[in-house]
């Protein structure tokens, strides 16, 4: 922090620098390719806003790949995975949804979000395949009370609940290799962080996500490693000789 001090960088320079280098310290620490984050315990200086952690997308492969079996559970962790990274729904958005939020020909969600505002997000092909699946072959096998409405259940047929989310995805990261702590609004910032890495208009994300204002959104315009390399490959002179 004190090397971007020393360049003189804005804090919001700082700031993007320094979640830049704890993202990728935190990926090799997951990867256990490292023991220690050095970035660990680096705080920033108070006024400042913390950056959003995100999954790199061959973790979140990781994942999903390990849900590949046809038990009930794994089915619908599955889908309760993809459905977050796809739409980058609130953990609480996700517990209430229902079956009749959910349109399966158009791909997408009427979410009921904070202050009781309504939006629509979409999902992908494979997001409406691991519905689909859980929905047909794994939820009522898990549903005990036919009149339930909610579209995740537990083992006993309730509606799964925020704690009972947070709980599955760390059990089933950690399973997958992901170590650490992790939490489904990662998944949030992570559709976000892809959605602007990849051209997508801030005013479009800022309504998928529902937030009530754009600065809201404005923290997720930090760029991943994987972008700075890449651009670093593409543009310094010298890797253009060959």
């Amino acid at each position: 922090m004190q090397n971007l001090a020393d360049r003189k960088l804005v804090r919001s320079s700082q700031a993007r620098q320094m979640s830049s280098l704890h993202s990728f310290f935190r990926f090799l620490t997951r990867r256990k390719f490292i023991k220690i984050d050095p970035t660990q315990g680096i705080t920033l200086r108070r006024g400042e806003k913390k950056l959003p952690e995100f999954f790199f997308g061959n973790e979140l492969k990781q994942v999903f790949d390990s849900l590949k079996g046809n038990k009930p559970l794994t089915m619908r962790n599955l889908a309760l995975f993809e459905l977050f990274y796809a739409t980058g729904m609130r953990v609480s958005e996700v517990s209430n949804l229902t079956l009749r939020q959910i349109d399966l020909n158009l791909q997408t969600i009427l979410v009921h979000g904070k202050g009781n505002k309504d939006r629509y997000v979409a999902f992908d092909d494979h997001t409406k395949k691991s519905l689909v699946r859980y929905l047909e072959d794994a939820r009522p096998n898990l549903l005990k009370d036919e009149t339930e409405q909610h579209v995740f259940l537990s083992n006993l047929g309730n509606p799964l609940s925020k704690r009972g989310i947070e709980y599955v995805m760390q059990k089933t990261f950690n399973q997958a290799g992901i170590s650490g702590k992790v939490h489904p609004h990662e998944l949030r910032h992570t559709f976000a962080t892809a959605m602007l890495n990849n051209g997508a208009d801030l005013r479009s994300v800022q309504e998928l996500l529902g937030h009530s204002s754009l600065s809201a959104t404005q923290i997720y315009t930090h760029v991943t490693m994987a972008h700075l390399k890449s651009d670093y490959e593409k543009y310094f002179p010298r890797n253009k000789e060959s």
